[in-house]
Protein backbone atom coordinates (compact mmCIF):
# COMPACT_ATOMS: atom_id res chain seq x y z
CA UNK A 1 0.00 0.00 0.00
CA UNK A 2 2.84 2.20 1.06
CA UNK A 3 2.62 5.85 2.21
CA UNK A 4 -0.19 7.23 0.82
CA UNK A 5 -1.94 4.88 2.52
CA UNK A 6 -0.19 5.05 5.54
CA UNK A 7 -0.85 8.94 5.66
CA UNK A 8 -4.82 8.06 5.34
CA UNK A 9 -4.99 6.14 8.78
CA UNK A 10 -2.03 8.36 10.15
CA UNK A 11 -4.47 11.24 9.42
CA UNK A 12 -7.39 9.14 10.71
CA UNK A 13 -6.13 9.18 13.93
CA UNK A 14 -5.61 12.68 13.96
CA UNK A 15 -8.39 13.63 13.01
CA UNK A 16 -10.27 11.32 15.56
CA UNK A 17 -8.43 12.66 18.62
CA UNK A 18 -8.99 16.15 17.73
CA UNK A 19 -12.47 16.00 17.02
CA UNK A 20 -12.62 14.94 20.75
CA UNK A 21 -10.49 17.95 21.42
CA UNK A 22 -7.56 15.74 22.92
CA UNK A 23 -4.41 17.17 23.31
CA UNK A 24 -1.53 15.01 21.53
CA UNK A 25 2.24 15.50 19.78
CA UNK A 26 2.56 14.68 15.99
CA UNK A 27 5.68 13.38 14.26
CA UNK A 28 4.70 13.91 10.58
CA UNK A 29 7.64 12.52 8.85
CA UNK A 30 7.89 9.45 11.01
CA UNK A 31 3.57 8.62 11.24
CA UNK A 32 3.76 9.08 15.00
CA UNK A 33 1.32 10.17 17.52
CA UNK A 34 2.07 10.72 21.15
CA UNK A 35 -1.04 11.60 23.77
CA UNK A 36 -1.14 10.96 27.33
CA UNK A 37 -4.79 9.87 28.49
CA UNK A 38 -5.57 9.90 32.50
CA UNK A 39 -7.47 6.60 33.76
CA UNK A 40 -8.59 6.11 36.81
CA UNK A 41 -5.47 5.88 38.83
CA UNK A 42 -2.66 6.11 36.58
CA UNK A 43 -1.43 8.52 33.33
CA UNK A 44 -1.98 6.32 30.04
CA UNK A 45 1.12 6.91 27.85
CA UNK A 46 0.39 6.03 24.54
CA UNK A 47 2.20 5.95 20.99
CA UNK A 48 0.32 5.42 17.87
CA UNK A 49 3.04 4.37 14.83
CA UNK A 50 1.61 4.34 11.29
CA UNK A 51 4.51 1.41 9.92
CA UNK A 52 3.73 2.09 5.86
CA UNK A 53 6.52 -0.14 4.89
CA UNK A 54 4.33 -3.13 6.91
CA UNK A 55 0.73 -1.62 6.56
CA UNK A 56 0.09 -1.91 10.12
CA UNK A 57 -0.32 0.53 12.90
CA UNK A 58 0.53 -0.45 16.25
CA UNK A 59 -0.64 1.31 19.70
CA UNK A 60 1.63 0.95 22.87
CA UNK A 61 0.83 2.07 25.79
CA UNK A 62 3.77 1.56 28.05
CA UNK A 63 3.15 1.78 32.13
CA UNK A 64 5.07 4.94 33.37
CA UNK A 65 6.93 2.73 35.66
CA UNK A 66 9.83 0.07 35.92
CA UNK A 67 9.57 -3.03 37.84
CA UNK A 68 12.50 -2.96 40.27
CA UNK A 69 14.98 -6.41 39.33
CA UNK A 70 14.22 -8.34 42.71
CA UNK A 71 9.87 -8.35 41.19
CA UNK A 72 10.95 -9.36 37.58
CA UNK A 73 10.22 -13.01 38.13
CA UNK A 74 6.53 -11.94 39.59
CA UNK A 75 5.95 -9.63 36.67
CA UNK A 76 6.78 -12.12 34.10
CA UNK A 77 4.49 -14.18 36.09
CA UNK A 78 1.69 -11.72 35.99
CA UNK A 79 2.08 -10.31 32.34
CA UNK A 80 1.12 -14.32 31.15
CA UNK A 81 -1.56 -14.32 33.43
CA UNK A 82 -3.07 -11.02 31.89
CA UNK A 83 -2.08 -12.12 28.27
CA UNK A 84 -3.93 -15.30 28.81
CA UNK A 85 -7.72 -13.52 28.80
CA UNK A 86 -7.08 -10.89 26.31
CA UNK A 87 -8.96 -11.20 23.32
CA UNK A 88 -6.79 -7.89 21.30
CA UNK A 89 -3.22 -7.07 22.07
CA UNK A 90 -0.64 -8.36 24.33
CA UNK A 91 1.25 -7.38 27.41
CA UNK A 92 5.44 -7.24 26.87
CA UNK A 93 7.88 -7.21 29.50
CA UNK A 94 11.17 -6.89 29.48
CA UNK A 95 13.03 -8.35 31.78
CA UNK A 96 16.16 -6.51 30.72
CA UNK A 97 15.19 -3.42 32.04
CA UNK A 98 11.82 -4.39 33.65
CA UNK A 99 9.37 -2.02 31.17
CA UNK A 100 6.21 -3.56 30.74
CA UNK A 101 3.73 -2.08 27.80
CA UNK A 102 0.53 -2.54 25.97
CA UNK A 103 0.41 -3.47 22.24
CA UNK A 104 -1.73 -3.53 20.02
CA UNK A 105 -1.40 -4.02 16.35
CA UNK A 106 -3.94 -3.87 13.87
CA UNK A 107 -3.17 -4.29 9.76
CA UNK A 108 -5.08 -2.33 7.31
CA UNK A 109 -3.46 -3.09 4.08
CA UNK A 110 -7.04 -4.56 2.46
CA UNK A 111 -9.14 -2.10 3.80
CA UNK A 112 -10.35 1.39 4.52
CA UNK A 113 -9.03 2.19 7.93
CA UNK A 114 -12.55 3.37 9.70
CA UNK A 115 -13.62 5.58 12.35
CA UNK A 116 -15.10 2.69 14.08
CA UNK A 117 -11.61 0.70 13.93
CA UNK A 118 -9.81 3.76 15.18
CA UNK A 119 -12.05 4.40 18.02
CA UNK A 120 -11.79 0.52 18.84
CA UNK A 121 -7.96 0.03 19.00
CA UNK A 122 -7.79 3.69 21.04
CA UNK A 123 -10.74 2.13 23.34
CA UNK A 124 -9.03 -1.40 23.87
CA UNK A 125 -5.69 -0.12 24.50
CA UNK A 126 -6.94 2.37 27.03
CA UNK A 127 -9.16 0.14 29.00
CA UNK A 128 -6.98 -2.68 29.07
CA UNK A 129 -3.99 -0.35 30.32
CA UNK A 130 -6.40 1.02 32.78
CA UNK A 131 -7.16 -2.45 34.21
CA UNK A 132 -3.37 -2.92 34.49
CA UNK A 133 -1.56 0.03 34.99
CA UNK A 134 -1.96 -0.39 38.97
CA UNK A 135 -1.60 -4.23 39.51
CA UNK A 136 1.50 -4.29 38.06
CA UNK A 137 2.59 -0.55 39.84
CA UNK A 138 1.61 -2.52 42.80
CA UNK A 139 3.25 -5.70 42.17
CA UNK A 140 6.83 -3.82 41.16
CA UNK A 141 6.17 -2.23 44.89
CA UNK A 142 5.82 -5.14 46.92
CA UNK A 143 2.46 -4.39 47.79
CA UNK A 144 1.05 -6.85 45.65
CA UNK A 145 1.69 -10.41 45.21
CA UNK A 146 1.85 -12.37 42.21
CA UNK A 147 -1.04 -14.28 43.66
CA UNK A 148 -2.96 -11.53 44.56
CA UNK A 149 -2.29 -10.49 41.34
CA UNK A 150 -3.80 -13.60 39.50
CA UNK A 151 -7.16 -13.72 41.93
CA UNK A 152 -7.79 -9.79 41.22
CA UNK A 153 -7.47 -10.77 37.40
CA UNK A 154 -10.49 -13.15 37.78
Amino acid sequence: MGRIEAERVYNKFKAYLGKREMKFETFDNDLVIKITVRGQDLPQPTIIRVLADRDIVQIVSPIPYNIPEDKRQDAAVAAAVANYGLINGSFDFDIRDGEVRYRITHYYGDTEMTENQVEYLLNCIWFTTDRYNEKFFMLGMGRMTVQEFIEADK
